[in-house]
């Protein structure tokens, strides 16, 4: 399939942000990217305005606080997506067509059951939490993620192994977290079916506590993906690290050039280029 006829969509509604950005990003990379509103996806609107979610070859649940984050982050999103979407959203991803959640999407995927994705593509109740930060606030700041993942992340494939990467932060509830009772069994799980993808770390890349683990997340957990790698949930903004010159230290070299968060993009596309 040529770059070009890579079909995206960015979801938008009340109280997300970044969907701009990450769609004008997609295209600058050469992409057909639209953003859509979810209610022409669930068929709330005029009939020239509806789409299907299998027009798409990417879909991007952007960041912010969808529905204001009212009952937990993401919820709304998700039970809204869940009772007009499900069959979709699982042919979807048998399909091997990409999913990609950036903060509050990463929080929708998980209230949707499609991460960590352990019991399946999409259960009937969460798998996990992103609970709110230890420190009880909203967080925004740099965040420095080494990439642990050996190669079956579709959004990764142009990170190298231990490559540390540096992409915002901007959240209250980004701390993930597994039920006590099945911590260890899960934990091991996504570690030998290679789910971790991002793991918070330091200025020296070790495994650190706050502020480099803005939110306390367990086993410093960043971003996951499914066994299949096609489904990506991300705590940091990619799309705000996207040129050299966002990042906050871009005057100690060059502002010229891609930055750290473009990485996933350009990966992505490249899967589906190949596998389409």
């Amino acid at each position: 399939m040529k770059r070009a006829d890579v079909r995206v969509g960015v979801v938008l509604m009340e109280g997300t942000n970044c969907e701009l950005e990450s769609c004008r990003y997609f295209q600058v990379l050469g992409a057909n990217a639209e953003m859509v509103h979810l209610k022409q996806l669930t068929g709330d609107a005029p009939e020239e305005l509806k789409r299907d979610l299998m027009d798409y070859h990417i879909v991007m649940l952007p960041g912010g606080f969808s529905a204001g984050d009212y009952v937990r982050a993401g919820a709304i999103m998700a039970a809204r997506m869940k009772s007009r979407l499900a069959m979709q959203l699982a042919n979807f991803v048998k399909e091997g067509r990409a999913l990609f959640g950036v903060c509050n999407g990463f929080q929708v995927l998980v209230e949707l059951g499609m991460l960590p994705g352990i019991a399946g593509i999409l259960t009937t109740e969460p798998e996990a939490a992103l609970a709110t930060n230890d420190s009880a606030r909203y967080e925004c700041r740099p965040t420095l993620l080494k990439h642990e993942n050996a190669g079956s992340c579709a959004f990764t494939t142009k990170v190298k192994k231990g490559q540390v990467l540096l992409m915002p932060s901007a959240h209250t509830e980004g701390k993930f977290l597994l039920p006590k009772d099945r911590e260890k069994f899960m934990l091991k799980e996504l570690r030998d079916n290679d789910q971790i993808v991002f793991r918070y770390v330091d200025d020296q890349g070790k495994y650190g506590g706050y502020p480099w683990n803005p939110n306390g997340s367990l086993y410093n957990i960043a971003a996951l993906c499914n066994r299949e790698g096609n489904v990506l949930g991300i705590q940091p903004h990619p799309e705000r690290s996207f040129f050299r010159y966002l990042h906050p230290d871009w005057t100690r070299s060059s502002p010229e050039g891609p930055g750290d968060g473009r990485l996933l993009f350009e990966s992505v596309l490249e899967y589906v280029e190949r596998k389409f």
